[in-house]
């Protein structure tokens, strides 16, 4: 291995000096001759692991997704650090993938990523897999594969306790609202349109942006998932949880769309079974009291 890596850096440095010329084919040469010298460290890098027996599982999420996951500055109650920064990761998603990492035998590492940077870095193969409240709907189904749920999701409303709206009992009490959601979610693509006359606002770029949005008085009503409205109850006094379901006036979604998911690269059937093996050995109950616990402790709650 040394001397190979000897010989291609003796070339690359042979180029080095013939590019002063300013040729397309020296200049090509020599970054021939660079990437040859970077693949061989990656080759050894990636050996020396091997070596050592480690794994890595590299998980991505938005790291400011309360309660599902969000950035502490330290390692309290488990938290897991975020992959090139000084911060740390938590929530229900990090306490899943825990979970799996430690069943599997992986070392884990959390990407932090916004939100619409998740599938891509999947589809790229830059990060294992994406845990972090996704839906499993059929246009994510045509990007990457799923796994069973780790969560099983409703939709709900939030509004201020002193909301025009706040005793609403199903969508015909929200007509007219004022509304919005967050970006690239079932919830604002699918649900506000539900409501009749709804003046629909732009999408938010995130989860926090979306509730602040509420707070501020910028809109009337936001449509999210019971896990999040609840933790923003917690955060947010004034707030109130709209919840319809069990009656005939609900917002209308199939169980893809509710079920939560964790998101590999197609065909990555390997990491998939085994994913799907452990979270086979969970139940409802299990996945509650998780969720019960990250919103107890996050940290808008305190």
């Amino acid at each position: 291995m040394k001397k190979k890596l000897l010989s291609v850096l003796l070339s690359a440095a042979m180029v080095l000096t013939l590019a002063g010329c300013g040729s397309g084919t020296e200049t090509a040469a020599t970054e021939e001759a660079a990437g040859a010298a970077e693949e061989t460290t990656e080759a050894s890098g990636t050996e020396a692991d091997a070596a050592e027996g480690s794994k890595v599982l590299k998980v991505a999420m938005e790291c400011g997704y309360a309660p599902y996951n969000w950035t502490q500055p330290d390692d309290a109650n488990g938290a897991v650090p975020i992959n090139d920064s000084s911060d740390y990761a938590y929530g229900y998603d990090v306490m899943i993938a825990k979970k799996i990492a430690d069943t599997l035998g992986y070392e884990l590492q959390i990407v932090k990523l916004d939100w619409d940077a998740l599938i891509p870095a999947v589809q790229s193969g830059t990060v294992d897999c994406v845990i972090a409240g996704q839906s499993t709907t059929a246009e994510r189904l045509e990007m990457v594969d799923f796994s069973k749920p780790y969560y099983y999701a409703t939709v709900v409303g939030l509004v201020k306790q002193d909301s025009a709206y706040a005793n609403a009992a199903g969508l015909a009490d929200l007509k007219g609202a004022t509304c919005t959601s967050q970006l690239g979610t079932i919830w604002y693509d699918n649900c506000l349109s539900q409501i009749e006359d709804a003046n629909i606002q732009p999408a938010q770029e995130s989860a926090p942006a979306m509730l602040v949005a509420l707070e501020s008085g910028r809109t009337d009503l936001v449509v999210t998932d019971m896990p999040t409205a609840m933790a923003a109850c917690a955060a947010y006094p004034d707030m109130k949880l709209l919840d319809f379901s069990g009656t005939d006036d609900d917002f209308s979604v199939s169980d893809e769309e509710v079920n939560i998911g964790i998101s590999v690269q197609k065909g990555n059937t390997e990491l998939l079974d085994g994913i799907n093996s452990v979270l086979e050995t969970m139940t409802v109950d299990d996945f509650n009291s998780l969720m019960q616990e990250a919103i107890s402790v996050q940290p808008l709650a305190e």
